[in-house]
């Protein structure tokens, strides 16, 4: 049977059901029955409320801590495979532990890697996600990874704002290759903010890296953690002279002290897209929707059509 024959069936794990509702109406489908039974030592279990047998199963779960969030995910994965879903597809809007790709000192775990194999083993036959904090977490996995880009969701939004001496800049020189690919896609210079960190989450000394005087400045990042480096870097690019500093990060982790970082520092707007839900009370927040990035990308991988147009810069 081809993929275009078999029902779709989209479910989403308890974190990430406002995802799954919003995806599915854009598809025109009920969101999937799903059960979540949790006993009182903080064990729980995932049971599908209908037949899955031969379908194409579509989880949708963001995997930010908690680590419940994951392993709801993975007992979603082992649940659907037992129940003979044809295939089983986890949408995974925010790859979490992401951070940890590689050894960048000894004895650590590279904590990407050990995600993606237990993806692949609970039984995942494809993974699709959005900004990844490293691209080379794709070569993690021994199933085919959509990696879709938010760039098409921050692109209208900016050209939307009709900034004139508009600069793109990257909080750090990690984030370069992400920056410049909206600084080429918008013809305007690219700006780095160099950093060395004291620890983690510690940002210990930050230097800038072009010309940002008499600029509107756009940031550019994945992930928003305690935003000590994006409000740090908004408030020395304004110290250099910038006209405006705003920001785009994929990814609202926000962990106290972040609300209360950008609400006390100069930057104007912080853009997030909804992959995480991001409940403060935020002035400066403005929350983009990626439903219809992720439902138009399961209509396309269904009827076997190519997704190329959603995660490359036009």
């Amino acid at each position: 049977m081809s993929n275009s024959q078999r029902p779709i069936k989209v479910f989403a794990g308890t974190a990430s059901k406002y995802l799954g509702e919003s995806i599915c109406k854009e598809l025109g489908i009920e969101l999937g029955k799903m059960n979540r039974e949790r006993f009182a030592d903080g064990e729980f279990e995932v049971s599908f409320e209908e037949s899955i047998r031969g379908s194409e199963v579509y989880l949708v779960q963001s995997t930010f801590p908690t680590s419940d969030n994951l392993m709801e995910l993975l007992l979603m994965i082992d649940a659907a495979k037992r129940a003979s879903a044809a295939s089983v597809i986890a949408v995974v809007p925010y790859f979490g532990w992401a951070r940890q790709d590689r050894k960048d000192k000894p004895r650590v775990s590279i904590a990407a890697k050990l995600v993606a194999d237990l993806l692949s083993v609970a039984g995942i036959n494809r993974l699709i996600t959005m900004d990844l904090h490293a691209d080379q977490i794709q070569g993690f996995f021994d199933v085919p990874v959509d990696h879709l880009y938010a760039s098409s969701i921050f692109i209208p939004y900016i050209e939307n704002l009709r900034l004139d001496d508009m600069v793109i800049a990257s909080p750090d020189v990690g984030g370069a290759k992400r920056a410049n690919s909206y600084a080429k896609y918008f013809d305007v210079p690219l700006v780095l903010c160099h950093k060395t960190r004291a620890k983690a989450n510690v940002v210990e000394k930050m230097t800038v890296i072009g010309e940002v005087a008499n600029k509107n400045v756009i940031l550019v990042d994945d992930i928003v953690d305690t935003a000590g480096t994006i409000t740090k870097a908004s408030d020395l690019l304004l110290a250099y002279g910038a006209k405006s500093v705003r920001a785009l990060c994929s990814h609202a982790v926000m962990s106290d002290p972040a609300t209360e970082r950008v609400a006390n520092c100069g930057i104007e707007e912080i853009i997030f897209t909804d992959s995480i839900p991001y409940i403060r009370e935020n002035p400066k927040a403005t929350i983009l929707p990626v439903a219809t990035l992720f439902a138009d990308t399961i209509r396309r991988i269904h009827n076997n059509q190519s997704i190329s147009s959603q995660y490359l810069f036009k």
